[in-house]
């Protein structure tokens, strides 16, 4: 049996344990740049197998939050590649998680205030994090066929920025009603196209910019986030998520990922938000498999022990608690969140958690 504190290797990453840091928007990148704060931040929880950067948007179009990084520019770069250092001087690997985040902006961060753009002109009822707050999602666009293209070549470019930044893999965001998620939902893809309607066509700009990626960059450093029936950022229940996303995990599965890392259940809530057989769709894809949400420490020795997982990712136990590793291992008290602080704002609530004495 594995243990979750055992070594693991995930296509070409050999990682020091199962204990993996998701993703975590922070919302404390001025300038969208990573600065000082951010670089001491990961340093502290290098001590995970595996850091997944907060979301970081692939393009100017792809942001939708106040002050979130972005891996598209020479400057983006030279800020991340000061993080990654910092990681890798502690024995730690980090990974960037590839983010645009689709219809879930407003037209304040977009490029000369355009419309987001989706897979549908439908707005989500949602809201996004700006200077001024919280503040209702703007209508989107939906993108023309002919601009597809275009965007798997921006997720490209920001996978070999992401390599030229030090990185040691990529994960791309295809969860929580952002970008390729809008692709994949029938609930909320409503186009006539080849990228609308079967199952195949709604999954088709996920597949070609897994495989693009793949090809770029190298398989065993690509990774994806998928979240089957999270119903965060108005993303409706699909009307097959099982047909789907076993469909998904059948055409992922040639292209021999480092890991694909599963949302159980609803995003930071319910984990039998809606029924779903993740063991079939694990079956289907045979590789290196990392599953999410509302673990607890014995929750996480069990699936891994048991093989219902290759790892573990905590996500707001990795806010408080830097040294989680450790904590976990000794059955030590978890710190709890400071809410307060989840979004912008200084080293409070960031930085300054304690580890064990």
């Amino acid at each position: 049996m594995s243990s979750l504190f055992d070594p693991v290797q995930m296509g070409d990453l050999h990682l020091a344990n199962r204990i993996v840091m998701a993703p975590l928007t922070r919302s404390r990148s001025k300038g969208l740049l990573p600065g000082e704060l951010a670089v001491e931040y990961y340093r502290q929880r290098a001590s995970a197998g595996l850091i997944i950067s907060e979301g970081t948007q692939i393009s100017a179009d792809g942001q939708g939050y106040l002050d979130t990084p972005g891996i598209h520019t020479p400057e983006q770069v030279a800020a991340w590649k000061r993080v990654t250092d910092a990681v890798h001087a502690e024995g730690g690997k980090i990974a960037v998680q590839l983010w645009h985040v689709g219809r879930i902006s407003h037209v304040g961060f977009q490029p000369e205030g355009r419309a987001p753009v989706s897979s549908t002109a439908t707005s989500a009822k949602g809201m996004t994090f700006t200077a001024e707050g919280f503040v209702p999602v703007s209508a989107p666009r939906s993108l023309q066929t002919s601009e597809l293209p275009g965007v798997v070549a921006q997720y490209v470019h920001a996978a070999r920025c992401a390599m030229e930044a030090g990185f040691d893999a990529v994960e791309v965001h295809g969860a929580n009603g952002y970008l390729l998620d809008q692709f994949l939902r029938d609930s909320i893809n409503d186009r006539s196209d080849a990228y609308g309607g079967s199952i195949e066509n709604r999954a088709r700009l996920l597949i070609e910019v897994m495989t693009a990626i793949a090809a770029a960059i190298g398989p065993g450093r690509t990774g994806l986030r998928l979240s089957p029936v999270t119903p965060v950022n108005d993303a409706g229940q699909d009307s097959d998520a099982q047909a789907l996303f076993n469909y998904v995990a059948e055409q992922l599965a040639p292209l021999h990922l480092a890991f694909v890392h599963v949302i159980e259940g609803q995003t930071g809530g319910a984990r039998d938000v809606a029924p779903f057989d993740f063991a079939a769709m694990r079956a289907r894809f045979k590789g290196p498999w990392i599953v999410n949400n509302g673990y607890t420490r014995q929750m996480a020795i069990e699936a891994v022990a048991e093989g219902q997982a290759d790892a573990v990712a905590f996500g707001r136990d990795f806010i408080a608690n830097p040294d989680l590793v450790r904590r976990l291992k000794l059955n030590a008290p978890l710190q709890p969140v400071e809410r307060a602080t989840l979004y912008g704002g200084d080293a409070k609530g960031y930085t300054d958690y304690p580890a064990l004495a």
